[in-house]
């Protein structure tokens, strides 16, 4: 039998310790099991990319929400990422959700960790597009493009089933 090839994973950046989201912060601390990004990191397995940055939004940043709808609305021209204040960044949220989709079809991954709670890369729970500080369910931006072309998501929350995912595709 031969071995399935090492799967690569797209990981949100600041997940990896890098300072870049709207508020100058890294969320590496949200990272639950420390140990498997660094047996991934070490394997070669880590693929990084902010989708923000990717499309040349500055840190900081005004925070930003999808507003009037879902992700899949933004993607389908129905709702809008607006910037606390108003300042519409749709078109830009949506070329670093492209530009992550092609780095992920260019490289071959088919799974990725991304940032909870982000208009970009949140799985499973967004910002409610009201600036209030409260969540509901949800996809970003990119997790939802992603979602689309096949690419399974997960949250930083769920590493361990990600962890159980890769060796089933590895068998």
């Amino acid at each position: 039998m031969i071995p399935h090839p090492l799967q690569k994973v797209l990981v949100s950046a600041c997940l990896l310790g890098q300072r870049v989201r709207y508020d100058g912060t890294d969320a590496r601390k949200s990272w639950p099991d420390l140990g498997a990004l660094e047996r991934w990191q070490t394997e070669g397995r880590v693929v990084a990319l902010c989708p923000e940055l990717a499309r040349g939004f500055s840190v900081p940043r005004p925070p930003a929400e999808i507003v009037g709808g879902t992700a899949a609305e933004v993607l389908d021209g129905e709702a809008e990422v607006a910037e606390l204040g108003g300042n519409l960044v749709t078109a830009s949220f949506i070329r670093g959700a492209q530009q992550a989709l092609s780095l992920v079809q260019g490289l071959g991954v088919r799974g990725a960790v991304l940032k909870e709670g982000s208009p970009s890369c949140g799985v499973l729970r967004i910002y409610d597009g009201e600036f209030s500080g409260q969540t509901q369910g949800g996809r970003g931006v990119t997790a939802e493009l992603l979602q689309r072309h096949g690419v399974q998501g997960f949250s930083e929350a769920q590493v361990a089933d990600a962890e159980a995912w890769l060796t089933r595709l590895e068998g």
